[in-house]
């Protein structure tokens, strides 16, 4: 516990920042969703018809799992962030805002709608005067929900880049870090705490009987003080955000404002990709003095093909196998030079994107098994575990078990067919087969804890996978106005090798050093940054 505290007080202006991040998503579509949602309801009261569709319709949505919603919904938009994140949430909190508001207005004493009727009034006063006002409290506790379920469901949005608490939570899953994930899980449990407490007291304040207390007295006080406790709460998310939106995006691609650039260094989910994107970023910052955003953990492949070709970063490091089949579609190809000029070229054509020279390893993909198992029965090629194959336990990287150069692939070459798949984050893979849960993995050749848990990688002996030589990717647009970036990024080509690469990833995964610190030490040994 007290090594935690310690983290956390380490982080805490980024935990800050991430909080009211998280506060911002929850808040506006929270907001957006009564917008959407307290209409709907007044809606369906007015029109019985209706209700049974749209509820059926609204309830369908909500079965969708919040991960390939916001797939679906960066898919349709082409584009990492707010945007979709902001969609998804708001979704997700429209059934119980729609259905309390519903319930609220129809659970109006029929005496008390008799009552307004028999002095008078239309049915628009009888809703706007008498319902409404005696549903509010119900409608009240719909948002309640609907908030404290966004404040979780907030947390996945890290996933595609949209910041929040989650992004702690996706880091501490790449870098097998529990105190990453309780700086993310406990201050958004915190959190969802204080707003279930927040939007409970507006509830409380809105019963009538809340209204009937003396004028001066403490109790009446408190029932106008929580009127405010959630626009604090709202001011609280809001504030970096508009300070974020009312400086960026003045400077051009990349902008900061000021005829400053920014520099966007994207990365995907998992150790090497992060420890490559410090290394360049900070390669940037030494270099030529740009300021750099670093947005990590952006998901897989197409997330961080999508974001750069959508100008929402500048730069990534891609491997040339994976550029070649899955971003590509093209067939596998086994020569590293062929491979590398396939895909600069067809990159620069069809994407407007220009591949660096490369940092120098292969990072291939190589089916893994514990030693100890080899050993056992004889295993020391992929094609050794045909006989035994149905017998055994895959544990595989979600992209592996689609991607043409991952497991449809190879099962195709080797004719191979395994027992049982389960899909495991890259993360997780490691310990999994370590710890007897799986037979075999699809690990990453430069991955230090495959000499860590004492890992055997089987030979390829049908050349399966192609080349996965890593390199910059960079917007071309964005080098032509930043050739300096271009100029620094070029004295990392050729400097890091296998073996210094799964040095590298040995640091972070098998020490729990942190990747910054250790892409800063790599580039000082390097001798001229």
């Amino acid at each position: 516990m007290l090594s935690f505290l310690a983290f956390a007080a380490e982080r805490l202006p980024e935990l800050w920042a991430r909080t009211a991040e998280h506060l911002m998503l929850t808040g506006i579509s929270t907001v957006s969703a009564i917008a959407v949602g307290v209409p709907i309801g007044i809606l369906l009261f007015r029109t019985g018809w209706l209700r049974n569709p749209v509820l059926a319709v609204i309830g369908i949505f909500q079965t969708i799992p919040s991960l390939a919603m916001l797939a679906i919904l960066l898919a349709l938009f082409s584009r990492i962030g707010l945007l979709p994140a902001l969609i998804a949430l708001i979704i997700y909190a429209l059934l119980p805002i729609v259905r309390n508001t519903l319930a609220g207005l129809l659970g109006v004493p029929a005496d008390i709608a008799e009552a307004a009727r028999g002095i008078g009034m239309t049915s628009v006063q009888e809703l706007r005067l008498v319902r409404i006002p005696l549903a509010t409290p119900v409608i009240v506790a719909g948002v309640r929900t609907a908030a404290v379920v966004g404040v979780g469901i907030a947390t996945l949005s890290a996933f595609i880049g949209a910041g929040g608490l989650g992004q702690f939570i996706n880091r501490g899953l790449a870098l097998s870090s529990t105190n990453l994930i309780l700086l993310g899980a406990v201050p958004a449990a915190i959190l969802a705490l204080l707003v279930d407490f927040s939007i409970g007291a507006v509830e409380w304040a809105l019963r009538p009987a809340s209204r009937r207390y003396p004028k001066n007295s403490f109790k009446a006080w408190c029932r106008k003080i929580t009127f405010a406790i959630p626009l604090v709460f709202l001011a609280a998310g809001a504030a970096p955000f508009l300070t974020e939106t009312g400086t960026a995006g003045n400077g051009g691609p990349g902008g900061s404002g000021k005829g400053l650039k920014t520099v966007r260094v994207g990365a995907k989910n998992f150790t090497e990709q992060i420890l490559l994107g410090e290394i360049m970023a900070q390669c940037i910052e030494r270099q030529t003095g740009l300021s750099v955003e670093r947005r990590f953990n952006l998901g897989g492949t197409m997330i961080c093909h999508g974001a750069i070709v959508n100008n929402e970063i500048d730069i990534y490091a891609e491997y040339t196998g994976t550029g070649l089949t899955a971003v590509l579609k093209r067939p596998v190809m086994t020569d590293p030079n062929a491979v590398y000029d396939a895909v600069s070229k067809a990159y620069e054509n069809e994407f407007g994107l220009k591949w660096l020279g490369p940092f120098g390893f292969n990072n291939t993909y190589t089916i893994t098994v514990r030693r100890s198992a080899a050993e056992k029965n004889g295993w020391s090629r992929v094609s050794d575990l045909i006989k035994d194959a149905r017998m055994l336990k895959a544990g595989f990287t979600a992209e592996f078990a689609e991607r043409p150069d991952g497991y449809p692939g190879l099962r195709e070459a080797y004719g191979l067919s395994f027992g049982r798949i389960v899909d495991l984050d890259p993360s997780l893979m490691y310990e999994a087969i370590a710890g007897g849960q799986v037979d075999v993995i699809c690990a990453f050749s430069t991955d230090g804890r495959i000499a860590a848990y004492d890992l055997l990688p089987l030979s390829d002996d049908r050349r399966f996978f192609p080349p996965y030589v890593a390199a910059p990717v960079v917007r071309s647009d964005f080098l032509s106005s930043c050739p300096e970036v271009g100029k620094a990024l070029a004295g990392l080509a050729g400097n890091i090798d296998d073996a210094a690469m799964q040095r590298l990833n040995y640091e972070v995964n098998g020490k729990g050093r942190s990747p910054a610190e250790v892409a800063s030490e790599f580039l000082e040994s390097l001798g001229k940054y």
